[in-house]
């Protein structure tokens, strides 16, 4: 990237099941006043632009904008909000600033989908309405068939799918914020309640509320707010068909596009000797080595197997999801990706406490928007 831009702030509320005493509006102020505080900036004076990342249906109503700007403290200042995951919000906070315009950026995303009480049929509006929709059912048959045909393809096995989940929960447990840290082995996975077949209860992530703010700037101004900034030197996004019908089943196309993007931007030729971690969507166990695979961490067929053989463990070559990830934390649904975002940027820092890393330089963030969506996105990040 020509144009250096740090991350210079961060904030976010804990991931828990249920937040009934907070609305969503407090959620995202809790996270936002926590940045600001990070970044040692008055939002009403310092920060140009706002991004929020959210979706309409989510929310319960239409035109959610409208409702955005007071709890960051953006009443009456450039704002908008981006339908999609909170690296595409990312992303969209990078190129404000490369186009000149603005020089500080706040970027919000969060979940409180447990105010929704019909998860299940909203996901259902996603679908195709004449082939797909009236077939109903729970949409996560989706997963289940894309699990069949990616293990089908790649000669990966269920059973890494529940080391997956097992490495997951217990990474969770050093993380304050993640909501469903616990010790589980492969056998508590493969034993968990058949769902989706192949998947099981346990390869499956949990819903969960919270919030993220990241606070991004221009590298002139970056070095005036923190001496411990996290620079973006790369970004991607791909969106593939959303026709079931139609898509690569068992292939991660989006995320290898994704990666191919910021990998360029980023100057990276060899993702699995220039990475030294990365935090991979894992909304269902099997997506960790599917995304893996796609972003060029792991060679094709091979995630499994790396797996099995302690790569991806915090001691190992490449920790993966040392946060605990979706299935140790919580799936927080659109803020999925910028809670990928935040743990690389405390680990960066130095800030990840008991599940600090050790000699890290260079971290990835990679995100899926779920079920049926073929949508995602890649940032890097070094120090």
């Amino acid at each position: 990237m020509e144009d250096r831009i740090a991350v210079v702030g961060a904030g976010s509320t804990k991931f828990r099941p249920d937040t009934s005493e907070q609305n969503w509006k407090e959620l995202m102020f809790e996270a936002a006043s926590k940045a600001y505080l990070d970044a040692g900036l008055n939002p009403r004076k310092d920060i140009d632009s706002f991004v929020t990342c959210a979706e309409d249906y989510w929310e319960g109503f239409s035109i959610y904008d409208e409702f955005v700007p007071d709890q960051l403290g953006a009443a009456m200042r450039p704002t908008c909000t981006v339908c999609g995951d909170g690296l595409h919000g990312l992303a969209i906070a990078c190129m404000q600033i490369m186009s000149g315009m603005v020089d500080v950026v706040a970027v919000e995303s969060h979940s409180k989908i447990s105010d929704l009480n019909t998860y299940n049929d909203v996901v259902l509006f996603a679908f195709d309405p004449i082939y797909n929709r009236p077939l109903a059912g729970h949409p996560y048959y989706v997963a289940g068939m894309e699990m069949n045909a990616f293990l089908n393809g790649s000669g990966n096995t269920e059973e890494q799918c529940a080391g997956v989940a097992s490495k997951n929960m217990t990474n969770a447990l050093k993380n304050p914020l993640g909501a469903y840290g616990k010790n589980v082995g492969v056998g508590d996975v493969m034993g968990s309640e058949p769902m989706f077949s192949p998947a099981k209860k346990l390869d499956i992530a949990e819903l969960v509320d919270g919030s993220i703010v990241l606070v991004l700037a221009r590298a002139e101004k970056a070095k005036d707010i923190t001496d411990n900034p996290v620079w973006i030197t790369g970004f991607g996004w791909n969106s593939g068909t959303p026709w079931l019908e139609g898509r690569a089943w068992g292939r991660a196309s989006y995320a290898e596009e994704a990666a191919k993007m910021a990998y360029k931007m980023a100057g990276i030729a060899e993702p699995r000797s220039e990475i030294g971690f990365a935090e991979v969507d894992d909304k269902f166990s099997y997506k960790e080595l599917m995304h893996l695979e796609a972003v060029g961490l792991a060679g094709k067929g091979q995630a499994g197997n790396d797996l099995e053989n302690g790569r991806f463990q915090p001691d190992g070559d490449i920790p993966i999801n040392a946060s605990g990830g979706s299935l140790g934390c919580g799936n927080l649904i659109e803020a999925s990706g910028l809670h990928r975002a935040l743990e690389v940027v405390l680990q960066l820092r130095g800030q990840a406490d008991g599940r600090q890393l050790n000699d890290i330089e260079r971290g990835l963030a990679q995100s899926w928007r779920g079920v049926p969506t073929a949508s995602g996105a890649v940032a890097v990040f070094e120090r």
